[in-house]
């Protein structure tokens, strides 16, 4: 982190370094292009974790940072113990420096976003790194994890709440002239959506690749949506909320997605490397974050289709559990489920993607559906 930082404070970055250059040079004209930044992006992004993460995994190694099995898990799953962990923090690393160089830093959304990144990082590196001092699959009390991020997640919602030119409407998908007014109540909204977003995912962060690969299905969804309620011809012309400034939104979900391609280069199944929660707790904020700046936060119920069934299969097995002292799913997550019904891991892995790749090009239509 504070090598990025350093490197933002010497070299400025490209968008506003080099774009002013174009009334020399014309082949700066570029950079004005938000669809040009977007795939530099995204390439700047994948490039690092492709050639960071070798060298990263084997320190990992060396230093013994391996994944601690939980004992009432799947079986078949302590054969991964000591995989190295906390592999998130190349993701979040090649977030932070492509949006950084490819971004008008200029633009407060940008920042508010890295916020969230870098606040649930850290509670996310926090509670890896005490699994690993305690060689255990268990770290920050639930408690300890949902006070900070309560506390970052309040911060983004105060935030909007107070801004003079945002608004507390809500973008119902499929309506075009219904939108409740929250007010006040917008805050608490905008923090479950962000908190529940992250947990969602950290939920969903149980199998070789599981994660990453609806990350970068939602990350592509919201990529559309960005652009077109940054753009004022094409939100008015699709009837959704024009968000001045949010276009910028899609350098950085472009970078995601270019980070979580790299990494899946890794994670996938037999998985070099995990996530941890350093890597799931922030990219589930990043997009809860997104969906709050867009105007589009309803819109994630769907785009993240796969990991609302992961958290509702949680939150369903407790309380029948609890009410009934009998279970609905062999096991919790879902996707464990699925392996106690015998699906390999890959299986599993690759129908959760499809079904991820289906609900996200369901959430785009819903931008003219209307």
């Amino acid at each position: 982190m504070l090598f990025v930082l350093e490197v933002v404070r010497n070299n400025p970055m490209l968008y506003l370094w080099l774009y002013p250059l174009h009334d020399d040079f014309a082949i700066f004209n570029v950079f004005r292009y938000l669809s040009f930044r977007m795939i530099y992006a995204a390439i700047t992004a994948f490039l690092i974790v492709f050639f960071l993460a070798p060298p990263v995994i084997k320190k990992l190694q060396t230093l013994g940072l391996g994944q601690k099995i939980r004992s009432d898990g799947p079986q078949s799953h302590l054969g991964k113990s000591g995989t190295p962990t906390m592999g998130g923090m190349l993701i979040l690393f090649s977030v932070l420096l492509a949006t950084l160089l490819w971004a008008d830093v200029s633009n407060y959304y940008v920042w508010l976003v890295l916020l969230a990144i870098v606040g649930f990082g850290l509670i996310g590196f926090v509670d890896d790194y005490i699994k690993i001092l305690r060689g255990q699959s268990k770290g920050l009390s639930p408690l300890q994890k949902f006070v900070g991020q309560l506390g970052v997640a309040m911060g983004i919602g105060l935030f909007f709440y107070l801004s003079p030119a945002y608004s507390t409407e809500l973008s119902v998908p499929f309506f075009k002239n219904f939108t409740p007014d929250l007010g006040a109540f917008y805050i608490p909204f905008a923090i479950l959506v962000i908190v529940g977003c992250s947990n969602a995912v950290n939920l969903t962060d149980g199998l070789d690749g599981l994660a990453v690969g609806p990350v970068i299905i939602s990350a592509m969804a919201y990529t559309v949506v960005a652009w077109a309620v940054g753009n004022r011809v094409v939100s008015e012309y699709l009837l959704i909320p024009h968000i001045e400034g949010a276009g910028e939104l899609a350098i950085l979900t472009a970078s995601i997605i270019g980070s979580g391609l790299g990494f899946l280069w890794f994670n996938t199944y037999p998985a070099s490397v995990f996530m941890g929660d350093v890597g799931s707790l922030p990219l589930g904020a990043a997009l809860g974050t997104v969906a709050v700046v867009c105007k589009h936060e309803l819109l994630l119920v769907l785009v993240g289709g796969v990991f609302v069934m992961e958290a509702v299969s949680v939150i369903f097995q407790v309380a029948s559990f609890k009410s009934r002292g009998k279970r609905i799913f062999l096991m919790a997550p879902l996707h464990h489920h699925f392996e106690m019904k015998g699906w390999e891991e890959p299986k599993v892995v690759v129908r959760l993607w499809i079904i991820a790749i289906i609900l996200g090009l369901l959430s785009i239509s819903t931008l003219k559906l209307r």
